[in-house]
């Protein structure tokens, strides 16, 4: 899939989102030349040194799964057994039975990012429960699948 209506974002708008994600996230986005928005489907890319590190879900910016490897994250995580890895890369949701850990500040309806035991990034997603439930939890969904790796959003990631 293409990128769409390309363009350069300004400054003070950039700095809006950029440490949005960081409070959220808790981590550092850095940049040395230019960060530009585009369209890619039904969503919006921000461009970093014209590199994919940040999607715009419902207007919530969240880092792209190549934002994840790129500035390492330390909060709205949940880590997943080995079991639960080949479903979630081929885009399934995530379950509660294989989530072996997760953020207990995650609330239920924020954007979430998935990764194995060994701290890959797999998925970006949103939390149908909270953090703590995530953990306890046994049965049902926990997890809305968005983003995986394979994906078109990470294969156009890789190919810029």
């Amino acid at each position: 899939m293409d990128l769409k209506k390309r363009h350069p974002l300004r400054a003070k708008e950039a700095k809006k989102i950029i440490e949005e994600v960081e409070k959220k996230l808790k981590c550092n986005v850095f940049y040395t030349r230019s960060i530009e928005i585009a369209i890619m489907g039904e969503y919006k890319i921000l461009l970093i040194d014209g590199e994919m590190d940040i999607v715009i879900v419902n207007e919530i910016p969240f880092l792209t799964l190549h934002g994840i490897k790129k500035y390492k994250p330390e909060k709205k995580f949940v880590i997943v057994d080995k079991g639960a890895v080949p479903f979630i890369v081929k885009g399934a949701d995530v379950m509660a039975p294989g989530i072996i850990n997760a953020d207990y500040e995650i609330k239920k309806g924020e954007m979430v990012w998935v990764r194995n035991e060994e701290g890959t990034p797999l998925a970006i997603g949103t939390a149908l429960i909270d953090g703590k439930e995530m953990v306890k939890g046994r049965k049902g969904k926990a997890v809305k699948n968005i983003h995986h790796l394979g994906d078109t959003l990470w294969a156009t990631s890789t190919s810029l």
